[in-house]
């Protein structure tokens, strides 16, 4: 009898997919509902703030320009990327992230910890043209970022993310546009870049 139920799932195309899709579906709930419950994966590590409108426009920079192809920000817990890179990666330095930038990509060194680990002129000169200061380096060069920020939607940005948690005040979105008159998309980008990994160093 198991036997011929057996037969029929298999040759019943329709009623196998269904539950190829109900076996997939409970997996995927006991594998990811616990971790909405954990407060390590939910809740912001010490010194973790929602980024500042500057930051944020540089991170839509970021994404825009398709860094995460090449650099990824997730630093395993192994002694060859922690001696590299720093701490490894934890999920309450992401809480504020939409969407996250893990992945494990590495044309380019992984920038989970680049904060603060060259000066601001140092980025700009590295965007400008990479292989001013790494001769070896096949990165792009971004000199166009070099014009104006578009603040236009910024405060709408940070009213949607507040949807999903991110604990912007009512000042902070009114005075957001304000707050990037005068700079450049290269400022942007070097804020965002200049703020990752700076919050686990200080617990670490």
């Amino acid at each position: 009898m198991a036997a011929s139920k057996h037969e029929l799932i298999e040759r019943n195309v329709g009623l196998l997919i269904v539950l190829t899709l109900v076996v997939v579906a409970i997996g995927g709930l006991v594998e990811i509902v616990p971790l909405f419950f954990q407060h390590s994966t939910t809740e912001p590590v010490e010194g973790v703030k929602p980024y500042e409108p500057l930051q944020l426009v540089g991170r839509d920079i970021y994404v825009r320009e398709g860094c995460y192809n090449c650099h990824s920000q997730m630093i395993r817990p192994f002694r060859a990327e922690t001696e590299r890179y720093g701490h490894y990666s934890v999920a309450g330095e992401f809480v504020y992230d939409r969407p996250f930038q893990w992945g494990s990509k590495r044309t380019g060194p992984d920038l989970a910890r680049v904060g603060g680990r060259y000066s601001d002129e140092w980025h700009r000169v590295h965007l400008i043209n990479p292989r001013d200061v790494v001769p070896e380096s096949n990165m792009p060069a971004f000199a166009f970022l070099e014009r104006p920020v578009d603040a236009a939607t910024v405060e709408q940005h940070m009213r949607a993310l507040t949807v999903v948690g991110v604990p912007y005040t009512e000042e902070q979105m009114k005075g957001a546009a304000a707050s990037l008159k005068g700079k450049t998309e290269m400022d942007a980008l070097i804020a965002y870049l200049q703020g990752l990994g700076t919050a686990i160093k200080r617990v670490n």
